[in-house]
């Protein structure tokens, strides 16, 4: 892929920048120094390879204050990607070998080769030392050095000047591109000191339309942050399947038994679990209740179960009894927090096999944490599983629904698409933890729960159908991601087990064909003829005999690029560009925008001429601002790219203002480039208040509210206000400096469904932006102009709407840190 980096326009600045005093001309530099490699001890080597220069192997210099040149992909987070004794050596072609010990063992290595020590190829690893060629091999004795007053060991050999040289540049380039990442609005009372408001003539060339993609918004859904079960799913009952296991979670009680209580003279007591006859192989806990009157078996729900007042409650169980028993009924109250009971009805169970009964209740008042208590009239053995209350005004009204508000929120974004079921989650935490989607669909009963990769139970009631289903019901194209074979590249690995886990393995070969079947089958669940295949069959038995109409599907998430991935994932794409040409397969690099995943993930779907691959960034306000060049560079020849995840990142992790514009401002360049990049999607999207494992989140929420976020309002006005053609326009503003330049975004749209004509100016500037706009000939029109506008701390903005005459907009001023959207009715 031609895709130009900043570093030649980045590093003819260097020589204006104090810090690089280096980079003047000096006539005594030396012919040789001496190269330094090692990697730190504090940290266990998890910030990487470190370099250090010397004229004479006594006065030792680092080459980048500690900046990592390569760092070790393997293992979990953080926790276990280091790297021990880096040995750097040189082949006679030329190349640079880096390799490393994995772990304190010794025995297991890690190795990848670079041209220059700035640009590193996808990372190798080995049960013992590979040998020749490698730079494992060798008799060299580590050896000390004192770089920046701290003893470290490593290994020394002699270069030529220049080579430390290019990277002394190199890292001065780092700097100053770091220093343009890192620019806040926090500074812009400094930055900005003395600056007079802007004007901006903005002149629309109509005649150079181009067509842009139409799907340019969509919605990313993962199951984090407790954003499915206990949130977008609107099953009300927690462990309802008493399938909870001790390794899922770290909260205490974790087990079968979680939220679940027996209650009996007014004290509590656990309960028991069996598995000797469950409702279904792949639901195989039930509990086993010796049940009497006087006592309950409660459930308190996902930090409680709020209930209306008026609205009706459809509650069901599965239940058996031992032979020979006697029946009877179970009352099922729900009790508000003095244990006072708002809704009651019952059912009744009897001997026999497994048998599911059902009632309705309804809320007699508002409750905040309600309890859900079973009661029996019966004396005897119970085994009870699969115990649920949704609410019956679930989304469009659905059996096995989502939660209403949670939904609409969703659906208020007007998104394109959806991607589902998850990034990480999707690929999951080892081989044994992959999404397999035929889990997810069928009975309830009959779905196998599985482990989240965020540490918490999946019960799969939000399955492929029920995705499918909601896509549909937002006018969503549905885009579900599938693992590439392999895990999640930071899954856990077990030390002294060098394939045990993590993207170093991979699904067996001789199991890829059933795999790559599973895919396969997907398309057809989703668009076959239930006349001709047993999953369209299955599709239809669930209520939807006609096709969902997949159009796109995603293979692997944020991968690393290695062998075991490019088996894997060729086989995939080539069964189903083979089977199914029509579906567009989108591929992946990586987790970054840079870097040797990146580009070698690039490199592969080039040469496999994958439609689209997905990037994933989260960056800086700082990166936002000064990228807005990123897809102007891109080669038009290759994959379209999908944006499937980023997110503007501050410290502490807000979504503000700040946040919000730096996202707005990049996205008027990314309709620019609406050519390449088809669909983006903000991540994460979900996040319940109390459970929240990642911040920054688009929509915040609890039992009773939901809570957008400033972000969420710029993904909605983009949303509701996107187009399918781009209009070119001139911009010309009256300050030349290119830090206000960066912070004046533009961009016009043509909505051909409407004929609507759209401007998106965003002003990240303390002033405001009097803006001139021209092109646009006609003198009559309707315009709808909404401005979400605050301090860059603000999280609280939401945008105001009204109604303004084109005339109007001769001189329109944009208001300090905001975002304008106005949406002009041309008469026809």
């Amino acid at each position: 892929m031609k895709h130009l980096t900043h570093l030649a326009a980045l590093c003819a600045c260097l020589t204006s920048l104090p810090v690089a005093a280096h980079v003047q001309e000096v006539m005594n530099e030396p012919d040789s120094v001496y190269l330094f490699s090692y990697a730190t001890v504090n940290d266990a080597g998890r910030s990487g390879l470190k370099l250090a220069w010397s004229p004479d192997t006594e006065r030792w210099f680092s080459i980048g204050n500690g900046y990592g040149y390569v760092k070790c992909d393997y293992g979990a987070w953080g926790a276990e990607k280091r790297m021990f004794n880096p040995h750097l050596t040189r082949d006679e072609k030329g190349l640079w070998h880096c390799a490393w010990q994995l772990n304190e063992s010794g025995k297991e290595w890690g190795q990848a080769t670079s041209p220059d020590l700035m640009k590193w190829n996808p990372q190798s690893y080995y049960l013992q030392s590979p040998g020749e060629g490698t730079g494992i091999q060798g008799s060299e004795t580590r050896k000390k050095a004192v770089v920046e007053g701290v003893v470290e060991q490593g290994y020394m050999q002699k270069v030529a000047w220049e080579e430390v040289d290019r990277l002394l540049k190199f890292v001065d380039y780092r700097a100053y591109r770091d220093q343009l990442h890192n620019e806040r609005t926090e500074q812009d009372a400094q930055r900005f000191a003395g600056l007079a408001p802007v004007s901006l003539q903005l002149t629309v060339r109509p005649e150079e339309a181009r067509p842009i993609s139409d799907k340019l918004i969509g919605i990313f859904f993962e199951d984090i942050n407790y954003g499915a079960d206990g949130g977008l799913y609107a099953e009300l009952v927690q462990n309802r399947d008493f399938e909870y296991t001790p390794k899922e979670g770290s909260a205490q009680g974790w087990d079968h038994g979680y939220a679940w209580s027996v209650w009996e003279n007014g004290k509590s007591s656990a309960i028991q679990v069996a598995t000797e006859h469950p409702l279904h192989a792949n639901n195989p806990h039930y509990v086993v209740w010796q049940a009497k009157p006087g006592s309950s078996l409660r459930n308190t729900g996902f930090d409680g179960i709020t209930l209306k007042k008026g609205e009706k409650y459809d509650f069901s169980l599965f239940a058996s009894m031992p032979e020979g028993s006697k029946g009877g009924k179970v009352v099922v109250r729900l009790l508000d927090a003095q244990g006072k009971e708002v809704a009651q009805a019952s059912v009744k169970v009897k001997a026999g096999d497994w048998k599911k009964q059902t009632a309705v209740l309804t809320a007699q008042a508002d409750v905040e944490a309600a309890v859900l208590s079973l009661e029996p009239e019966l004396t005897g053995e119970l085994h009870l599983d699969m115990i649920s209350l949704f609410p019956q005004k679930t989304f469009k009204g659905h059996k096995n629904g989502l939660r209403a508000d949670l939904a609409q929120t969703l659906a208020d974004l007007h998104p394109r698409f959806m991607r589902f079921p998850g990034g990480c989650v999707a690929h999951g935490n080892g081989i044994d933890n992959i999404y397999r989607w035929k889990n997810s669909v069928g009975p309830l009963e009959a779905r196998k729960p599985m482990r989240n990769l965020w540490g918490y139970h999946q019960t799969l009631g939000l399955g492929y159908f029920e995705y499918f289903q909601f896509c549909e019901d937002i006018g969503a194209e549905p885009l579900p991601v599938l693992a590439a074979g392999v895990p999640c590249q930071n899954s856990a690995c077990i030390p002294g087990k060098l394939l045990s886990g993590g993207q170093q393995g991979g699904i067996p070969m001789e199991e890829m064909d059933a795999y790559v079947q599973d895919i396969l089958d997907l398309i057809e669940y989703a668009n076959g003829d239930p006349k001709k295949n047993k999953w369209a069959k299955m599709r239809a038995e669930a209520g939807h005999p006609k096709p969902f109409n997949l159009k796109y599907i995603g293979i692997g998430n944020e991968d690393l690029i290695t062998p075991i991935f490019e088996e894997r994932f060729e086989m995939i794409f080539k069964a189903i560009k083979e089977k199914y040409p029509e579906i567009t397969v989108i591929g992946t690099v990586g987790p970054f925008y840079e870097g040797t995943d990146y580009e070698a993930g690039w490199k592969f779907a080039s040469r496999l001429q994958v439609p689209m691959v997905d990037e994933h960034y989260y960056n800086t306000p700082g990166w936002f601002i000064n990228n807005q060049d990123y897809y102007d560079r891109y080669d038009r020849s290759k994959p379209k790219v999908y944006l499937g995840e980023y997110a503007a990142h501050l410290p502490s992790r807000p979504n503000n203002i700040e946040t919000a514009l730096a996202e707005a401002l990049y996205l008027t360049s990314v309709e620019r480039n609406g050519d390449i990049v088809s669909m983006t999607s903000y991540a994460p999207l979900l996040a319940k208040e109390g459970h929240t494992q990642w911040n920054p989140d688009l929509i915040y929420f609890n039992n009773k509210e939901v809570k957008p976020t400033v972000g969420y309002y710029t993904q909605q006005l983009y949303g509701q206000n996107s187009g399918d053609t781009y209009l070119p326009a001139d911009r010309k503003i009256d300050n030349s400096r290119q830090d206000v330049q960066r912070r004046i975004g533009t961009s016009v749209v043509r909505d051909s469904k409407t004929g609507d004509v759209i401007v998106k100016l965003v002003n990240l500037l303390p002033v405001p932006v009097k803006t001139q706009l021209n092109g646009l000939t006609q003198e009559e029109g309707q315009v709808t102009l909404q401005v979400l506008s605050g301090t860059p701390t603000d999280q609280q903005a939401r945008p105001v709407k009204k109604e303004i005459s084109l005339k109007d907009l001769s001189q329109y001023e944009m208001p300090a840190y905001s975002l304008s959207v106005i949406r002009i009715h041309l008469p026809k």
